[in-house]
């Protein structure tokens, strides 16, 4: 992903671009093909001179061009870069690196999907808690958060291809965009051989709306590992313990306190997470130029291609990594399930007698009265259920003590595991 950004690459496909455009001239009669030949064999660039000549000019694109027509050092150099203006270089070369960028996401996305599917399917049926507000709330099974985890990546891998097609457009069309001095033939002849989509209206750059939506989709993806990392983060904590990262032979966790294991993978994705939704805003703010352009969107561009795609690289390599090795316990989970000893099966209890023709409303009553009692004073809650008159007059022991039955919470894995996954 870092080589993609190099200004070695840059300029390559600059010099691509630049070639395939004066190419397209040959077949349009403009350019002789014995003046071509010269500049294709000859055309080359130092990086050094270039920025020697900038210091000079003031001006990228004009001292790699007076580069390139030094390498070339013959007549033929004055069709280079003949009819084009500088963003017709700077924005389909900036296409071509988001292009690729995007497809080392994409297969990052696809392996991360391959590791969440395996711990999925691992622990398919290992119960836990389900939490909402952070609270316990019923049973589920871990192979369903893992399961809801690799859900959200196959929809960001669909946002990923839909981001890739949004970017992949070139614009070769001059001076704001009219094609006054450039046929609309040497665009598509350049888009075709970079596998670009020429432009249908630039003006003097193509549209930052697209580049708003490639960056808005990459913050959504960083948003999702931050989503994967939260999750392992709460479970690390050492009253609920349900599972950890690796820890590897010889690590340490803390400088002062020799028993630390911390969740330090999870908790940088956080911050990386952060570093990736922070080009959201100046990739929104640059959709809004000035006419047919201005610059203002070229140094934050500088910026954001480079660092949002390197770091969401990184981060979705370093959360495949962690998942892979991540530690679950499940005999924890039993007993923090375990913990208020039966109280998260109330909804059970509460169904339960509404069918057996109690007002929703009194069922609730007789629920929650029985369920406080193990908040305040650490009471069962099944026990206290059988020892209520008003909860056995509508049910029998028997159909009380079937209410606690964690596979009833199971029953449709399979399902959802189909719907998500597949057949």
């Amino acid at each position: 992903m870092r080589e993609i950004w190099t200004e070695q690459r840059k300029l390559e496909i600059w010099l691509q671009i630049e070639l395939l455009a004066t190419q397209a001239l040959v077949k349009e009669g403009i350019v002789p093909a014995k003046d071509f030949a010269i500049m294709k064999a000859k055309a080359a660039f130092n990086i050094e001179r270039c920025k020697e000549l900038e210091r000079t000019l003031n001006h990228d694109v004009i001292a790699f061009t007076t580069c390139v027509a030094e390498y070339i050092n013959d007549p033929a150099s004055r069709w280079f870069h003949f009819g084009l203006t500088s963003s017709d270089v700077l924005d389909t070369a900036f296409a071509v690196q988001m292009t690729q960028s995007a497809d080392i996401l994409i297969e990052d996305v696809k392996q991360l999907r391959a590791v969440i599917a395996k711990k999925a399917n691992e622990h398919k049926f290992t119960p836990c808690i389900g939490r909402s507000h952070g609270i316990h709330a019923e049973p589920t099974t871990m192979g369903l958060t893992f399961a809801r985890f690799y859900a959200e990546m196959a929809r960001n891998r669909t946002r990923l291809i839909a981001a890739r097609a949004e970017i992949a457009t070139g614009a070769i069309s001059g001076a704001v965009g009219t094609f006054a001095n450039i046929d609309p033939s040497v665009e598509e002849h350049v888009c075709a051989q970079l596998g670009l989509t020429p432009e249908p209206i630039s003006t003097q750059v193509i549209p930052r709306d697209r580049h708003a939506m490639y960056f808005a989709v990459l913050a959504v993806i960083a948003s999702s590992i931050e989503n994967v990392a939260i999750e392992i983060r709460h479970m690390q904590r050492t009253e609920v313990l349900e599972a950890e990262e690796f820890f590897s032979p010889g690590q340490k966790g803390s400088s002062a306190m020799p028993h630390k294991r911390n969740p330090v993978l999870s908790e940088n994705l956080t911050g990386l997470a952060r570093l990736v939704r922070m080009s959201v805003i100046p990739a929104l703010e640059n959709v809004a130029l000035w006419h047919e352009r201005d610059i203002s969107h070229s140094s934050v561009e500088r910026a954001i291609g480079p660092d949002t795609t390197i770091t969401l690289d990184f981060a979705l390599h370093r959360l495949g990594g962690l998942v892979e090795k991540l530690v679950i316990y499940p005999e924890n989970m039993l007993k923090n399930m375990n913990k208020f000893r039966g109280l998260v099966m109330s909804q059970r209890v509460l169904l339960a007698l509404t069918q057996a023709g109690v007002s929703r409303e009194d069922s609730y009553r007789l629920v929650q009265r029985n369920a406080m009692k193990v908040w305040e004073h650490g009471a069962d809650f099944k026990t206290e259920l059988l020892a209520d008159p008003e909860v056995t007059a509508a049910l029998s022991p028997a159909e009380i003590e079937e209410k606690f039955d964690i596979g009833y919470h199971t029953k449709h894995v399979d399902t959802i595991f189909k719907r998500v996954f597949g057949a």
